[in-house]
């Protein structure tokens, strides 16, 4: 097998220019498949992380019926059932909320909104709420005060210091109503966030909605995601069947779709690319073996075995294939990485599209090993499927017609 390899090894260079086109359309396809499938799982990854953090969180807990009828009479207390998260070892944070509605005024200008009460600190832990604040000061523990997007500031004519009035339907149809003072104005990615949402402290909420101790939602966030399914497996077995808990996929159908449908369309357009690449191969395979037919002639009129020169030239293909894989991940990564640390911020029609599907407008880049190892498998795999031609013709090829060039 050593001679084989040597044997192979020099007959490429013997046609350099053959050799190297063949190597180019190798180089182009897996370039080319490595940005676009960069492209693609990287801005997968952002909306589910945006989804993530911004909103449910990885796994979520109710009262049962809670997330078909979001009323605030379906609400629950703790009861113990922060303690026992913890002893789960990848949950990283569980986050208390208390979510309802109510009407936000200020001056003569009214709106309904969403009040978000949660405890500050996790809060800005699990989804980065602090990092939003574009005026005036982030929430403490206890605070009075509230948090206003940037679209409902502009709305209610609202500035940092200024107090809104909220008033409601409270906990087992208390009236609720009170007056705070805006801490800080915050903005999102998504213009529906901006228009609509105000964070207050979970205490204050409780206080505000006449449920003290109560909550609407356990939003966990972990440590390892993969993990997801045996960790919502385990807060089942630990909180008992009394509470309704669901994965962020479960919360969020509309986002697994659209990845999903997203994903088919991508590996379409890999797929017209690969064709066409193995096409190319394949058109390089036959040229190959119609300009070295004589010289397979003259190999088996000395006596060297059809099965051995089929396996010489096999081995010729896969070092073509290596060499266009190994050139096309190495010219690849360096701009992949880049990227991945500086995404491209998109202006305009793309951005506003992004904007309307709750992601902040940019365009990540991946690097999941996965992304190399696939594209490597394919054209490995369509290299392997173009040798066959050559292989074949090797095995039923006359020897006396290649010898005169026929």
């Amino acid at each position: 097998m050593k001679e084989y390899l040597k044997i192979a090894w020099r007959n490429l260079w013997r046609n350099k220019k053959r050799t190297l086109i063949t190597v180019a359309s190798v180089f182009f396809a897996v370039f080319l498949a490595l940005l676009m499938r960069s492209i693609q799982l990287g801005s997968y990854g952002a909306m589910e992380e945006n989804t993530i953090k911004n909103t449910t969180g990885y796994i979520q807990i109710h009262q049962k019926g809670y997330w078909d009828d979001k009323t605030i009479n379906n609400i629950f207390s703790d009861d113990g059932i922060m303690d026992a998260l913890k002893g789960i070892p990848n949950i990283s944070l569980s986050v208390p909320r208390l979510e309802s509605f109510a009407l936000g005024s200020s001056g003569s200008h009214t709106k309904g909104i969403a009040v978000i009460g949660t405890n500050p600190e996790i809060e800005s832990e699990a989804s980065g709420l602090e990092k939003r604040v574009i005026e005036g000061e982030y929430l403490k523990k206890g605070d009075d005060g509230v948090l206003v997007v940037v679209n409902l500031a502009k709305f209610l004519k609202l500035g940092v210091g200024d107090t809104i009035t909220l008033i409601s339907q409270g906990y087992h149809g208390a009236t609720a109503a009170g007056v705070y003072p805006v801490r800080g104005i915050i903005s999102f990615p998504s213009t529906a966030m901006n228009n609509k949402l105000l964070y207050m402290d979970l205490t204050q909420a409780q206080y505000l909605y006449g449920a003290p101790d109560m909550m609407t939602s356990i939003s966990i966030m972990l440590h390892d995601p993969k993990k997801l399914a045996t960790d919502t497996t385990a807060v089942r077995e630990k909180i008992g069947p009394d509470y309704e808990i669901m994965e962020w996929r479960e919360m969020n159908p509309e986002v697994v779709q659209g990845i999903e449908s997203d994903n088919i369309s991508g590996m379409f357009m890999l797929g017209i690319l690969y064709i066409v690449v193995g096409f190319g191969i394949l058109g390089t395979m036959m040229m190959m073996t119609l300009e070295r037919k004589r010289e397979f002639g003259v190999m088996v009129s000395v006596g060297m075995q059809r099965h051995k020169l089929g396996t010489i030239v096999f081995i010729e293909t896969i070092y073509i294939a290596l060499i266009g894989v190994l050139a096309g991940i190495a010219l690849a990564t360096p701009l992949m990485y880049y990227f991945y640390l500086n995404p491209i911020r998109l202006t305009g029609e793309a951005a506003k599209a992004m904007i309307d599907m709750n992601v902040e407008p940019v365009m990540p880049f991946s690097m999941d090993l996965a992304i190399y190892y696939n594209q490597a498998i394919v054209i490995l795999v369509l290299t392997s499927i173009a040798v066959l031609y050559p292989l074949i013709v090797i095995q039923r090829f006359n020897v006396l017609k290649a010898i005169r060039g026929h």
